[in-house]
């Protein structure tokens, strides 16, 4: 999110952001996202988590240092604590337009920011499997992210208010439950028939295939502010993806709706219903046999380690909330963009 760097207020300043950086040589680049006080980093093809988080410390110092020389400031977060997004500018270009008119409040109200994960997939099949092996757990993924707990200058009540205003956009929250990934095609082709959408990239859903890059598209975790978060939870979304595969599942939908609205309510106090579906456990718990779930793919590739700051126990929101309750939102701000701005 693009701030003023006096009122720390969010500043409809992309444009100059990306004009800047169009001269550089980044391992990525700057683009724009439906409000034109957000500027997305976008990575090349990874080739490794490490390769992930050095090219995003990249694009984030080199956003720091553009916004600096505009008097701006940037924080990475799931939700500015003070700006009411519905009186945001929305970014000049026509497709963000054209969804305003479509989805109408419910899009003026998308000022609210995640981490999208592409995990690499070798066929349409593997695809399928690792969105059905992961949707489980993403709940737990959502707790572990949860960093927006104020919106528009008030506390929301909701530990992840992103994912809650996520959902009131159609084709949200999980996917339907396909039989095969031609399952899913067939869907996609029918709503494009209809003219219900113009593409497979207008389902919001929290994990989606993506064909065009051959990659399963995660969607779950609000923007972490810590940087080594979000490498934490790429490493962790990849090998989840990767034993999901060898662990054939198919994951219940009303389940996932509950746990979903649990784990951005709650974030890590959430108690949800296990993956097996025959229990109750609570985040700490849940969190524990994940990362041992994950383990051994994450050994394999050699991401075990990037899994510590993951903590089942407290969340970014947390942070938030202590300090928003004791020193103000300005000071909420102020620290998001004193944290967004460290480097790993």
């Amino acid at each position: 999110m693009i701030l003023d760097a006096e009122t720390l207020l969010l500043s409809p300043s992309v444009e100059a952001l990306i004009r800047r950086s169009e001269a550089l040589d980044l391992p990525g680049r700057l683009k724009t996202e439906l409000f034109a006080s957000v500027v997305e980093l976008n990575t090349e093809i990874c080739g490794s988590v490490a390769e992930a988080g050095e090219a995003l410390a990249a694009l984030r110092a080199a956003a720091d240092a553009i916004a600096r020389a505009e008097g701006l400031r940037i924080a990475a977060t799931g939700s500015h604590p003070i700006s009411p997004p519905e009186l945001e500018e929305i970014a000049p270009d026509p497709r963000y337009l054209e969804f305003v008119e479509y989805a109408g409040i419910s899009a003026r109200r998308q000022g609210v920011s995640g981490i999208h994960v592409h995990v690499g997939m070798a066929s349409a099949d593997n695809c399928f499997d690792a969105l059905e092996g992961s949707l489980p757990w993403l709940p737990v993924v959502l707790a572990l992210s949860a960093n927006s707990p104020y919106l528009s200058g008030a506390e929301t009540g909701h530990m992840s208010m992103r994912a809650q205003v996520l959902a009131e956009l159609p084709r949200a929250g999980a996917p339907p439950a396909f039989e095969s990934y031609a399952g899913w095609e067939r869907f996609v082709e029918r709503y494009v028939e209809l003219g219900l959408a113009d593409s497979y990239t207008r389902f919001w859903w929290d994990i989606r295939p993506h064909p065009s890059f051959g990659t399963l598209e995660i969607r779950m975790p609000d923007q972490p502010t810590a940087t080594e978060l979000t490498v934490a939870l790429i490493a962790l979304l990849q090998a989840l993806c990767a034993t999901a595969l060898a662990r054939p599942f198919r994951a219940d939908r009303g389940d996932y709706a509950q746990n979903r609205w649990a784990a951005l309510h709650s974030g890590p106090r959430a108690t949800l219903i296990h993956p097996d579906g025959n229990r109750l456990a609570g985040v700490p718990e849940l969190t524990e046999e994940l990362l041992e779930l994950v383990r051994p793919a994450a050994e394999e590739l050699g991401t075990f380690d990037l899994l510590q700051p993951l903590d089942g126990r407290r969340c970014e929101a947390d942070r938030q909330l202590e300090l928003g309750r004791s020193e103000g939102l300005k000071a909420v701000c102020a620290d998001l963009v004193k944290r967004t701005a460290l480097a790993l």
